[in-house]
């Protein structure tokens, strides 16, 4: 994946998502499902646009390029891998979401790999993680 900063990857996911969702992204959207200002989305998609992430096409929004689709993927399913490991690991969905704002845009691609791997070896595995789960109940009680 290029480097790309933590806010370009919101972007870039977001975009993605919008995309996928409704067919199209456009600037409003944008910065209503972030909660920012329209001018800030324009600023932000401006240098995505210099960088080669996202064109502008009339009619059409945004469109991500095949570049920027690669990194919103790769953003997708780090943020997917996280839930599913917060979520094997029995933290509830608020914490889990707080959590994994604060950490997804610092692992490694290699770290995620790695977690991605636990997460699919605990999935066949329940046994373990049943094991797991209640030596965490028992420490709770």
């Amino acid at each position: 994946m290029p480097k790309t900063t933590e806010s370009a990857e919101d972007y870039l996911e977001r975009i993605y998502e919008l995309t996928e969702d409704k067919g199209r992204a456009r600037m409003v959207d944008i910065a209503r499902s972030l909660r920012i200002r329209q001018a800030s989305v324009t600023q932000m998609v401006q240098k995505l646009g210099e960088h080669g992430f996202v064109r502008y096409e009339k009619y059409r929004g945004l469109v991500l390029t095949s570049k920027g689709k690669g990194v919103a993927r790769a953003v997708r399913r780090r943020h997917r891998v996280l839930e599913e490991f917060f979520e094997l690991l029995g933290v509830d969905r608020h914490t889990a979401q707080l959590d994994l704002e604060g950490i997804e845009h610092h692992l490694s691609p290699a770290s995620v790999e790695r977690i991605e791997e636990l997460v699919l070896f605990l999935k066949k595995n329940i046994g373990i993680l049943a094991k797991l789960n209640s030596g965490r109940h028992e420490r709770e009680s």
